[in-house]
């Protein structure tokens, strides 16, 4: 009886405050932007804004945003508001119309939001400041085919910002289908296509920062034909079997740089596609997942042209792969000017990859073309390997050039009970530079002969 009470006027009293809030909501002052409590990149933290008008600033609470629902947890009441797509894109709206304009998620809800998209040309510095936490739609059911691709879509951006000390989850284990029983049933009345959580097209400067990404059913942050992106200091997540759950995802996007974030899924950490250059990926803590990739490249002959990438100061820990490289057999375009430096793994199944015969089935059909892969670097990648220290697998028609081991330090772990002390080596030509680990790497590139970089570059053509 007491426990009934006690709930009942809990619930009065917070009908009294949301009713304090829907009546005087524009009056609602964003809070300052507070770093995460389990941040582990707390040395570099993004500057707060500066304090806004009050006329900038646009709360979700003032355009429509209903309780939806108030259950028990543990004693504990809590609030989920129904954010309609109207609501959002009535905030959206109004601040689009102001320099500096904000569209506030405020802390301490959580707001369930169908798939919705936010587009531009908006004034400049606009900010979507989440403080509190969005929910998708968790049953498939619930969302329309023409939805499938992403939730949240932003699309004709420029100079935008989405930063706040709030989560963004897109509840994504009912599309995953990674339980054993009735695994086959299951998947067969999934949807052939998985939304991504947030998309980014054809946007120019734009940031995102300090948020929370997590259990995306597909990729969870993803750009594509964008120029001038910043990521800094997000923490993207997912199980380590929630299958095809990359952290960041970037295609036909240029002028990019991914920094002090922590990332762990069951896909790549950061996946880096065709039409991408000047990429720059550092501090990044990145596990478990499948590593730090380019590609797959190439795909059903598809031409893929990839340049200037630089990723250095990463930390791995129980992923499948390091730094690699795949590319489909039977493709065209190249891959040139790509570093990567100062890399430490812990219990990484393959460190050092690159594999020209990628395929994502039990069997592909062997083709002679190839993307052509030139200029590639691993400098100072230091730790422990479970299964192989290096794979260079490189096509048999077209051969890697000018791919550089430098420095490189790796030993099997404790936990290695099969692996191989040497790694793979195939058609790499190159050098090998200053102490490296196993020795047998040694052997793993050859000297190349102007003839060799002649057949290379014949097939880089296609991305002058």
């Amino acid at each position: 009886m007491k426990r009934a009470f006690s709930l009942v006027l809990l619930l009065v009293i917070w009908l009294f405050v949301f009713s304090a809030l829907s009546i005087d909501a524009r009056k609602y002052h964003t809070k300052k932007t507070k770093m995460h409590k389990n941040k582990k990149h707390k040395n570099n933290p993004a500057p707060a804004p500066a304090p806004l008008p009050d006329s900038s600033v646009f709360s979700i609470l003032s355009f429509g945003a209903k309780a939806n629902g108030v259950s028990d947890d543990s004693k504990l009441i809590i609030i989920v508001l129904l954010l309609t797509k109207q609501a959002l894109v009535s905030a959206w709206k109004s601040a689009c119309k102001v320099i500096g304009g904000v569209v506030e998620i405020p802390s301490e809800f959580k707001f369930l939001i169908k798939p919705v998209t936010l587009q531009g040309p908006c004034m400049p510095n606009l900010v979507l400041q989440i403080d509190g936490t969005l929910l998708a739609p968790p049953k498939i059911g619930s969302w329309a085919k023409s939805n499938l691709y992403q939730w949240m879509n932003f699309k004709w951006l420029q100079n935008f910002t989405i930063q706040g000390t709030g989560t963004v989850d897109g509840q994504g284990s009912n599309w995953w289908c990674s339980s054993q029983v009735n695994k086959k049933k299951r998947a067969k009345k999934l949807p052939g296509i998985k939304p991504t959580a947030l998309r980014f097209y054809s946007s120019y400067n734009v940031t995102v920062r300090d948020i929370s990404i997590v259990n995306s059913p597909l990729c969870h942050l993803k750009f594509d034909n964008s120029k001038g992106v910043k990521v800094e200091n997000v923490t993207i997540s997912a199980p380590e079997d929630s299958p095809n759950t990359d952290g960041i995802h970037l295609q036909n996007s240029q002028d990019v740089e991914i920094m002090h974030s922590d990332i762990g899924t069951g896909d790549d950490c950061v996946s880096i596609q065709t039409g991408c250059s000047n990429i720059h990926v550092h501090h990044i803590n990145c596990g478990p997942g499948h590593g730090i990739s380019l590609g797959g490249l190439g795909k059903d002959k598809s031409t893929a042209c990839v340049s200037n990438i630089l990723v250095e100061n990463i930390v791995m820990q129980n992923t499948l792969y390091g730094a690699r490289i795949k590319t489909w057999q039977g493709g065209i375009g190249s891959v040139k000017n790509v570093t990567f430096s100062n890399i430490q793994v812990s219990d990484v199944k393959v460190p050092i990859t690159i594999d020209q015969y990628y395929c994502d089935k039990n069997q592909c059909k062997n083709q002679t073309g190839a993307v052509a892969i030139s200029g590639v670097k691993f400098d100072q990648i230091i730790g422990t390997y479970l299964v192989q220290p290096i794979h260079l697998a490189c096509s048999s028609s077209v051969p890697c050039t000018d791919v550089d081991l430098i420095s490189i330090q790796l030993e099997p772990s404790i936990n290695n009970k099969h692996g191989f002390q040497q790694g793979l080596c195939w058609n790499s030509y190159g050098k090998s530079l200053g102490p490296l680990a196993p020795a047998s790497m040694d052997y793993c590139v050859r000297s190349g002969s102007e003839f060799v970089k002649r057949i290379s570059k014949s097939h880089d053509i296609s991305c002058l």
